[in-house]
């Protein structure tokens, strides 16, 4: 019986060891379910901060956007005022040089002078070259 004893003492003190170790056990489990409650609340604080700042990235990007395309308008516009100044100008010069040249001078003097006086002067010119010969 001795014999007995001693395997009923061992497996007493095993069976105890192993209520320890299940304690141990589920104490280590509390512990880590509450860790992992606590990293999920960090989590939706981050995730929430992230959506925050996603939507603030794209509202400041619109903002900047709708700015940029109002800038690119407001230089478009300007653009097109100088250039209907330039081509103004340059229709005016080219007015100016057709008026002032000999060219010009031959064509716009008989819309002036009309066809009676364009006769008259070709004779006068025809007579003071036949003159100077």
């Amino acid at each position: 019986m001795e014999v007995n004893t001693a395997i009923l003492e061992r497996l007493e003190r095993i069976v105890e060891s192993l209520q320890e170790n299940s304690i141990k056990m589920g104490q280590l489990l509390a512990v880590h379910q509450e860790k992992l409650d606590q990293q999920e609340k960090i989590d939706d604080v981050l995730f929430s901060k992230i959506d925050h700042l996603h939507s603030d990235l794209n509202k400041k990007t619109d903002e900047i956007k709708q700015g940029c395309e109002r800038d690119v308008m407001l230089v478009d516009g300007r653009i097109r005022q100088l250039e209907k100044k330039l081509w103004s100008i340059a229709g005016g010069l080219a007015v100016i040089t057709l008026i002032f040249s000999t060219g010009g001078q031959n064509i716009i003097r008989p819309l002036l002078t009309g066809p009676k006086a364009n006769a008259t002067v070709d004779a006068v010119d025809t007579l003071v070259v036949h003159e100077l010969r």
